[in-house]
């Protein structure tokens, strides 16, 4: 019986492996397309180390330098540039290995390279001082940004950041990126349903993951070479010591989704007994997102903490 059976179930896991290649196999998405689709009437481009960096600067004042994280793009702090051009020049910007920038030339995705690639961005951009901000591997760059460059961070704000020593396992998605012979196979094959599943990961309201919110993320990851990017990130190592934050003097605003599934809320707590100078606010309906998931309501604290 049992040589009857494995045939079988080797044609049924073949049958399955051709419907997945079939069904989510997806070629690069042409980056005029995208360029046409996801800039906006303020979006500019910059050459740096060798990458031509989408950006966008919003609104006049002080300015407010916004990092995103993994797998998204400049677009998550749409809100946010909404919300703040009144008072702040909100600039965003594209990560290498994400958005419309796409791949670094060098495929170094390590917290040190984003640090250096980030100063050069904004000495060739003509910033001197400013406030930042980042979400999860933003958050971590920017705080690593900070004690390499106190005199340029007037304010820090964390939003759901990475940097502690996880304690639980990987999202799904990030282990996928780091699976031997998966990870190869994302290069071509790109399931959509993923990054809906992802989404609904990150968001605490599934009702907020629209099918133009995961077009948004699904085709921008479809930009070429973002795939591969993706795949180098993920296998950098990300070894921290946030301990160090106790040398850091700036004001801090922590944020933070209760609700968060991918960074959890303990880790809050951990910055906010590490920093010197440091607040916490945590939001009920929100979860690894709350800057793109509760845009008003975050914005409203950030402007209250950078104003005061």
């Amino acid at each position: 019986m049992m040589k009857k059976i494995l045939p079988i179930t080797l044609m049924l896991a073949g049958a399955s492996l051709l419907a997945l290649v079939f069904f989510h196999y997806h070629s690069g998405l042409p980056l005029q397309e995208l360029k046409a689709r996801y800039t906006y009437p303020d979006s500019h481009f910059v050459e740096v180390q060798g990458m031509n960096v989408h950006y966008r600067k919003s609104g006049a004042g002080v300015p407010l330098l916004l990092i995103h994280g993994t797998g998204s793009s400049l677009h998550t702090w749409e809100g946010w540039a909404t919300e703040l051009k009144d008072s702040f020049e909100a600039v965003s910007l594209d990560l290498p290995a994400f958005g419309l920038t796409g791949p670094h030339p060098q495929r170094d995705y390590s917290i040190q390279a984003y640090v250096s690639f980030l100063h050069e961005f904004v000495e060739t951009i003509g910033l001197d001082t400013f406030y930042l901000a980042g979400n999860s591997l933003g958050g971590f760059i920017a705080w690593e940004y900070a004690l390499a460059h106190p005199d340029e961070a007037r304010k820090l704000i964390l939003i759901c950041s990475a940097g502690w020593p996880r304690q639980q396992p990987l999202p799904f998605s990030l282990r996928l990126a780091r699976t031997p012979i998966v990870k190869d196979v994302m290069k071509r094959v790109t399931p959509r349903p993923m990054f809906r599943k992802t989404l609904r990961e990150v968001y605490y309201d599934d009702s907020k993951v629209t099918d133009e919110l995961v077009d948004r993320y699904f085709e921008l990851f479809l930009r070429p070479g973002n795939r591969q990017a993706y795949i180098d990130r993920i296998a950098q190592p990300q070894e921290a010591e946030p301990r160090r934050l106790e040398q850091l003097n700036i004001p801090v605003l922590i944020q933070w989704g209760v609700h968060d599934g991918w960074i959890p809320l303990a880790d809050a707590y951990r910055f906010e007994e590490v920093l010197p100078n440091a607040r916490l606010i945590t939001y009920e309906h929100a979860g690894h997102v709350p800057m793109e998931e509760i845009p008003g309501q975050t914005a409203a604290d950030a402007r209250a903490f950078l104003l005061e």
